[in-house]
């Protein structure tokens, strides 16, 4: 008589919270970078921009053929991750937002903006996309 296969368990520390992206999101976003690449960008290891994505300053999806880990290029600038992006990702995460939601919602054109919010936040138009972010909650 075998044994039953016991699962294998995995410490939760290790994980990286990631979101399968549906088409339609997948769409709004017209540029996506994978990790290393961020990495190279940041000049730091990819474990630090796993480390980034855990924390929830950055959001990562699996996507394309082998499913590999992605983040908007509109999250980076330069050496750096977009100014304000962190905080309006922690309002929207303290709104209920999952973060197909919040991509959704950062790349989504607002003719009131004018352009998407990750757009506003590249062009250094954080306190407003932050206003904004602050409005859906109530």
């Amino acid at each position: 008589m075998r044994a039953a296969a016991r699962p294998l368990s995995v410490p939760a520390a290790t994980l990286v919270p990631v979101t399968e992206i549906d088409a339609k999101t997948d769409a709004l976003v017209p540029e996506w970078l994978h990790l290393p690449d961020i990495a190279e960008m940041l000049d730091v290891e990819v474990t630090r921009v796993r480390q980034l994505v855990k924390e929830g300053q950055l959001i990562a999806v699996r996507r394309g053929e082998n499913r590999a880990l992605a983040v908007p290029a509109a999250f980076i600038d330069g050496d750096k991750i977009v100014k304000g992006l962190t905080g309006t990702l922690t309002l929207l995460r303290d709104d209920g937002f999952t973060d197909e939601e919040m991509l959704e919602w950062l790349f989504t054109p607002d003719p009131t903006l004018p352009g998407t919010p990750a757009q506003a936040l590249s062009e250094n138009r954080g306190t407003e996309v932050k206003r904004r972010a602050q409005a859906l909650a109530v």
